[in-house]
């Protein structure tokens, strides 16, 4: 297992106004912009923690919360960890989804658990477009997207990931540390956790 770096990185702002004028003389109407979402803020972010191994022990470390309105700049951050096979991200926002991102080299994982939160989040966002999905309808049932075998080598089998996944009642960080868990890095990711928060 995988983990990333502390390097703080500029919010990158998806937000563009939207013309909601009620002109009844006009039969025009914005279309809903792609990109045209609020950022996640800071008391939004559950958690940003980046996991690797460096000879061969587990590590956990906090990134920044800005790494949660960004999945490119996740990646990069991702790809200049030291670990011993690349680095994964995990990211919890707002209790309502959560993403894993796994980063070998040139190979890139990821799992949204939540393919609906693409309608409210600019990170989830940038997992549908990424996987080239259709962004889902706000009124459709939640469905994870993405590599449910991403831990499959380390015991955590595609099911089992998904029954954690679709977990829709329990908050998407307590999500993460039954992961955490059950990949036994659960020590590491609670102190990596627990650091995100001060």
């Amino acid at each position: 297992m995988d983990v990333f770096d502390e390097d703080a990185v500029e919010p990158f702002n998806l937000k563009d106004d939207v013309d909601d004028s009620d002109d009844d003389e006009e039969e025009e109407f914005d279309d809903f912009d792609d990109d045209d979402l609020e950022d996640a803020s800071e008391d939004d972010v559950d958690l940003v923690i980046a996991l690797y191994r460096e000879d061969g022990k587990a590590t956990a470390v906090p990134l920044d919360f800005d790494l949660a309105n960004d999945l490119d700049e996740l990646i990069r951050q991702l790809s200049r960890l030291p670990g011993d096979s690349g680095a994964d991200g995990w990211v919890s926002v707002a209790g309502e989804f959560f993403v894993l991102c796994r980063v070998r080299g040139r190979t890139v994982e990821v799992l949204l658990s939540d393919a609906t939160a693409a309608n409210d989040w600019p990170l989830a966002r940038d997992v549908v477009d990424y996987l080239g999905e259709e962004v889902p309808d706000e009124d459709d049932d939640s469905f994870p997207i993405g590599d449910l075998e991403l831990y499959a080598a380390s015991g955590l089998r595609g099911f089992e990931l998904e029954a954690i996944a679709t977990d829709y009642d329990e908050d998407s960080d307590v999500l993460l540390g039954t992961i955490a868990k059950k990949l036994k890095v659960g020590p590491e990711f609670d102190r990596a956790a627990e650091s995100f928060d001060d």
